[in-house]
C-alpha cells in the first residue's frame, strides 16, 4: 500500500481506545508513513481520552463543522487505516448480529480517516488518533442492509487504490469529492458472529 510497511505488531481487531495501522502524508515533504494510531479521535483541546469511545466515526456531511473534527479537516490530516475486514450489526433476523465486510477480492484495503495529535497533560505522551469517515449507504447494494431498520445506512469511505495518493494530498475541496461510496471497490458481506 503506497509503498510502506505495516507496523510489525497490533491488534488482529480494533475497537475505539485500540491501536491500528494509520497512512499518512506530510504535506511539506511527501514522505508516505505508516505507524499505529488509537482509534477514535481524541482532537488536541480534549481533557482526556473519553472522548475517543464517540469520536471513531466521522460524518463526511458535517466533518467541517463538528468541533472534534474541524480542525483535523481544516488542516488536511487526511489518512488511510488500513484494514482486512470490518463488521457491522445485521438485524435481519430481529437481534443484532455481527457481520464481516471486506473486499469481494479478498485483498487488504484502505479507508478514509482523520487523524490528529493529543498531549496526554498527566503523563505527557503524545497519542495520534484517528477517526474512520462514513457517507450515506441507503443505496448501496451491500450497506443497505446493515443497521437498525428504520436508522440511516452509512458505509465507511473505502478509498479505491488508484486514489490513495490522491486523497492523502488533497485540499479540502478534493476530499469532500471523495466523500463517496461511487468509487469504492466491489464489496462482500458474511455473518461472523461473536463466539
Amino acid at each position: 500500500m503506497l509503498g510502506v510497511d505495516l507496523p510489525t505488531e497490533y491488534p488482529s481487531e480494533s475497537y475505539p481506545g485500540f491501536a491500528a495501522p494509520v497512512v499518512v502524508k506530510s504535506h511539506q515533504t511527501g514522505r508516505v508513513a505508516c505507524g499505529l494510531a488509537k482509534f477514535g479521535l481524541i482532537p488536541s483541546w480534549a481533557k482526556d481520552e473519553k472522548i475517543a469511545r464517540h469520536t471513531y466515526n466521522a460524518r463526511s456531511e458535517t466533518v467541517a463543522e463538528k468541533p472534534s473534527y474541524r480542525t483535523a479537516w481544516r488542516q488536511r490530516h487526511f489518512g488511510l487505516a488500513v484494514v482486512d475486514n470490518f463488521y457491522e450489526p445485521s438485524y435481519e433476523s430481529g437481534k443484532a448480529v455481527r457481520w464481516r465486510i471486506e473486499l469481494a477480492s479478498g485483498d487488504p484495503f484502505a479507508i478514509a480517516c482523520l487523524w490528529d495529535r493529543w498531549t496526554d497533560q498527566a503523563s505527557g505522551e503524545l497519542v495520534v488518533s484517528f477517526s474512520m469517515l462514513t457517507v450515506n449507504a441507503d443505496e448501496h447494494p451491500v450497506m443497505r442492509q446493515f443497521h437498525k431498520p428504520g436508522d440511516e445506512k452509512r458505509t465507511p469511505v473505502i478509498i479505491a487504490p488508484e486514489l490513495h495518493d490522491q486523497w492523502l494530498s488533497a485540499d479540502v475541496a478534493q476530499a469532500s469529492e471523495l466523500m463517496t461510496w461511487s468509487h469504492m471497490p466491489e464489496l462482500r458481506a458474511m455473518s461472523a458472529p461473536r463466539l
